[in-house]
């Protein structure tokens, strides 16, 4: 890793069970003084995939290697399940947070409460659905939106009305209009087949670093096309396309879902 990063990267490796930091890592906020390394429990995708205690563990000694703060919250949470635009609004899936292998013991509305209250949120924007073959991760938000400014997302649709994800996505659609966001569609959804199983490759589980966008792409037709629309949506950034094959999909995942960002200080 150290000789393919180069210098201009720091290589910190951690005991981990799975690769998927985006939801083991540490979910930053900044409690008006200082970054805070949230450290909520994981439980391996509802204790689908054991062992993971050393997941369990990689959010809180990833802060303390950094020399931030923690905060441990008393609620399982993985960061793919919720989208947040930074000005007060999140948005997440009914089909995840609420599904009995994550808090049983919360009801929908406590489970808002706690996110409203670690957050620091006005509004909490529950879509129903995540994507149809998302079974590993019960449907996480950031297959199916992703905000990239105040109130506004990139948000998945199914042109293919073959796929039952043409109407689940819809749902979503309708769910998150009615929170008058500014909505930018990406009407195709990739299904490739890799190692003799079907999966889906998402462009919006896209990963956006400082003036860029990084973009899964899987050799599709609408690759080009679909990137063309990411840049009319984020105009102030590069993108690039990152051929991922089904690799990433395989095992779970996609761009987004392999890196969590640290937060900078302004």
């Amino acid at each position: 890793a150290v000789e393919l990063c180069g210098s201009t990267v720091d290589v910190v490796a951690l005991p981990i069970d799975d690769s998927w930091f985006r939801d083991s890592g540490p979910i930053y906020v900044f409690d008006g003084i200082e970054r805070v390394a949230g450290n909520w429990i994981f439980n391996g995708w509802g204790q689908k995939f054991v062992p993971f205690d050393k997941d369990a563990a990689v959010a809180s000694a990833w802060a303390k290697h950094a020399g931030h703060s923690v905060r441990n919250i008393d609620m399982v949470l993985e960061g793919g399940s919720i989208t947040s635009d930074g000005a007060g609004l999140l948005a997440t899936t009914e089909q995840c947070l609420l599904h009995p292998n994550r808090n049983p013991q919360l009801s929908k509305d406590q489970i808002e409460q706690r996110l409203r209250s670690e957050f620091d949120l006005n509004e909490v924007m529950w879509l129903p659905h995540g994507l149809s073959m998302d079974a590993d991760t019960d449907g996480h938000v950031d297959n199916v939106a992703i905000f990239v400014a105040p109130r506004t997302m990139v948000f998945q649709t199914c042109d293919n009305k073959s796929l039952s994800d043409h109407l689940r996505l819809e749902e979503n659609r309708k769910v998150a209009q009615s929170f008058g966001v500014t909505m930018h569609e990406i009407p195709v959804l990739p299904v490739i087949e890799y190692h003799g199983e079907r999966m889906q490759v998402p462009y919006l589980n896209f990963y956006m670093i400082n003036g860029a966008v990084i973009v899964p792409v899987c050799g599709h037709a609408a690759d080009d096309d679909m990137l063309g629309l990411i840049g009319e949506y984020i105009p102030d950034r590069d993108i690039i396309g990152l051929d991922i094959g089904g690799i990433l999909a395989y095992g779970g995942g996609g761009i987004h879902c392999i890196t969590q960002q640290i937060p900078a200080l302004l």
